[in-house]
């Protein structure tokens, strides 16, 4: 069996923020939201989001694009958003004190983001084979 080789000039950007006070359960569901989007489209819709995170995340893209940017020169413009995903971090455990002298355990989850950018490269269409 004979495997295509991938290019590996694909133009990548990282963007990482630790520590953000969340969990990942409500972090995903607006990861997966922006994947596959242009910049400045998925920065309009954190900005109309209720939820309290998305402030955060788009805090991380527009870090990214920062690092395109200036780092490696790329054009703003043709920035769309790869990858986005998160990770458990630590959590900190905290007691509510109940009735009759018992506690009850409070869990409070940290998580780490990560956003790839990638610059949209111009597609060329082929139809078909001539020969």
């Amino acid at each position: 069996m004979i495997k295509a080789k991938q290019t590996i000039d694909s133009k990548l950007v990282k963007s990482v923020n630790k520590n953000i006070r969340s969990s990942i359960r409500k972090l995903k569901p607006i990861l997966k939201s922006i994947v596959g989007k242009k910049v400045d489209i998925a920065i309009r819709d954190l900005s109309f989001s209720e939820k309290r995170i998305s402030k955060d995340i788009k805090k991380t893209i527009s870090s990214a694009v920062a690092n395109a940017e200036n780092n490696y020169q790329y054009d703003i413009d043709n920035l769309i958003v790869k990858e986005a995903y998160c990770g458990k971090q630590v959590i900190m455990k905290r007691f509510r004190a109940r009735a009759k002298g018992r506690a009850a355990r409070i869990f409070k989850p940290y998580s780490n983001l990560t956003i790839i950018l990638t610059e949209k490269q111009k597609q060329t269409e082929t139809h078909g084979t001539k020969g």
